[in-house]
């Protein structure tokens, strides 16, 4: 293939990875073990040449843009780990992983395998194998449709089309015709056509900075086990009640508790990355049945918003931008510095993963699950990931914001059952 330029937004999730460390880690559990471990790498690494998608390198520029460039899937991709033991040492050497970060110049992905776990689900042994990806790779939805692809489900991944570099040249245009669309979308907020931007709220204890040991723990349901309109708001309305019980222990008012959301923007995929981040209140003081209501109606608020036409003429204006002053943007970020407000007071990243196709060797796929990564204004993550009708909630925490990771998890077990 021949080089194409980064999108602006996937540039910048590439600089700033310096400065906060954000591999993604995919995790899926298979029935069982391969018959022929070596042989089933080997097909997945057969799969992962046969992908375009999965041989991309960035190639680092001075001036301009990075580049995604084609190079070739190396056997240090792949690492077969020793049996960890049972199901909690296997999320333990997760966690760890998040130590050794990736250089997408050398390499984008690589697969973790982790044999002969005991009890994920029902106590059986099970392969655990888990796609470590640079964000610059792709989002939750891109990297989950890659993943996919590894272990075995028919179809492709589409190349993103290259950012022009004649782009920056539209800049002064794109910023105007972005001013004139935010005007247009002031007057429908005062309007009532569209919901207001959503409130920030006070920084709490679950948003302080990830120190002491750092855990990841998963609950694992069936569908039909979640009440709610949707996976994301029987989820959301959960954390929402263990999380402000849990804060409220620890001395916190999680009045104004709320979760920040990452949601797929409108329009055509024009970056690897293709999300934005929106804060939910999760009205911890009401009863289930509102509460999930209330929550409901905030997700949709948001995503209606997100969909105006100002959000896409801002983002193609941001599109725009030239790759030396948005370099230097990230540069001036600085990781050390703390707000008194915030977005949300934790994570809660949801993906369905779709149908349970997906095999490692022949052992079938029994679950997967995701670890949104910490920051310094974030302690604690929730992911929610489907596959089948099997839904795993995991959470990802520091010590310094959450305490006692375990009761926590009792908590949000027992929430997540509640009417």
């Amino acid at each position: 293939m021949t080089a194409r330029n980064l999108a602006a937004v996937d540039a910048q999730t590439y600089w700033m990875s310096a400065k906060i460390p954000s591999d993604q880690f995919l995790l899926y559990g298979f029935a069982g073990a391969p018959s022929d471990m070596a042989r089933a790498v080997g097909e997945i690494r057969a799969r992962a040449d046969g992908c375009p998608e999965l041989r991309l390198r960035v190639r680092d520029r001075a001036l301009g843009y990075p580049e995604w460039v084609s190079g070739e899937v190396a056997a240090a991709q792949f690492v077969v780990h020793d049996p960890p033991g049972g199901w909690r040492d296997c999320l333990a050497a997760v966690a760890g992983l998040a130590a050794e970060q990736l250089d997408p110049r050398t390499m984008a992905w690589r697969l973790h395998v982790f044999p002969g776990v005991s009890g994920p689900v029902d106590g059986g042994v099970a392969t655990v194998a888990v796609l470590q990806a640079a964000h610059v790779l792709g989002d939750g939805v891109r990297s989950s449709a890659l993943a996919a692809l590894l272990f075995g489900r028919v179809g492709t991944v589409s190349a993103v089309p290259s950012r022009p570099a004649w782009q920056s040249v539209t800049l002064p245009w794109r910023a105007y015709l972005a001013a004139r669309a935010h005007r247009r979308l002031v007057r429908d907020t005062d309007a009532g056509l569209v919901a207001p931007q959503a409130d920030s709220r006070p920084a709490l204890r679950s948003n302080a900075r990830p120190d002491g040991v750092r855990g990841v723990r998963t609950v694992i349901r069936r569908r039909a086990q979640l009440p709610g309109p949707t996976v994301t708001v029987a989820v959301l309305a959960a954390v929402s009640a263990a999380l402000s019980a849990h804060l409220r222990e620890l001395g916190d008012d999680p009045s104004r508790l709320g979760a920040e959301v990452p949601m797929a923007k409108a329009g055509m995929r024009a970056a690897h990355n293709h999300f934005g981040n929106v804060g939910v209140d999760l009205h911890p003081e009401l009863g289930y049945a509102e509460r999930a209501a209330r929550i409901a109606e905030e997700l949709d608020h948001r995503r209606r918003r997100a969909a105006h036409p100002a959000m896409l003429a801002a983002s193609r204006a941001s599109a725009a931008v030239p790759a030396p002053l948005l370099r230097w943007g990230v540069a001036q970020f600085d990781p050390t510095l703390r707000s008194p407000t915030v977005t949300g007071n934790t994570v809660v990243s949801s993906v369905n993963r779709g149908a349970a196709d997906l095999r490692f060797g022949d052992a079938p796929v029994m679950l997967t699950a995701g670890y949104p990564a910490l920051s310094p204004m974030m302690g604690v993550t929730h992911g929610v990931h489907g596959i089948g009708d099997t839904i795993a909630i995991s959470v990802h925490a520091a010590e310094s914001a959450i305490g006692d990771i375990d009761a926590y998890v009792d908590r949000l077990s027992a929430a997540l059952t509640a009417r």
